[in-house]
C-alpha cells in the first residue's frame, strides 16, 4: 500500500525518476481503488460523482508518476503525449512504461534502484 501513498505524497513532483515496480504497483492499487469507488458510487446511486471526483484527484499524481517513469528510461516527460496518437500511442506508452530504466545516473537523476539498494 505504501506504493500508492508514496505517489500521492509526491502529488505534483515531475522531476526525478521512478522505478517500474513503483509505477505498476501504483497502477494496480489505483485500479483496485477506482473499481471500489465505482461500485460504492453505483450502490449509493450518486450518478458517478464520487468516481469522477476520485479520478480527478489522482490524475495529477498519476501523470507525475508517468513522467518520472519516462525519466527513468532516459526519455523526456513530453513523451507522455505519445498516447494522443490513436491506437499506436497507447501501446507505445505501455511499452515505454514496461521498459527497464537506465542503470546509471542520467540527466534526470541517479538510478532509483541504486538509491533503494
Amino acid at each position: 500500500m505504501h506504493y500508492y501513498t508514496d505517489v500521492l505524497k509526491k502529488y505534483a513532483v515531475f522531476n526525478g525518476r521512478a522505478r517500474r515496480q513503483e509505477f505498476w504497483m501504483f497502477f494496480l492499487c489505483n485500479l483496485a481503488v477506482a473499481v471500489a469507488v465505482l461500485l460504492i458510487d453505483l450502490a449509493v446511486g450518486a450518478a458517478m460523482i464520487l468516481y469522477y471526483v476520485y479520478v480527478l484527484a489522482v490524475a495529477v499524481p498519476g501523470i507525475a508518476l508517468a513522467v518520472r517513469r519516462l525519466h527513468d528510461t532516459g526519455k523526456s516527460g513530453w513523451w507522455y503525449f505519445v498516447v494522443l496518437i490513436p491506437l499506436v500511442g497507447a501501446i507505445w506508452l505501455i511499452v515505454l512504461m514496461a521498459t527497464e530504466g537506465t542503470p546509471q545516473a542520467n540527466e534526470y537523476g541517479p538510478s532509483p534502484k541504486a538509491v533503494h539498494a
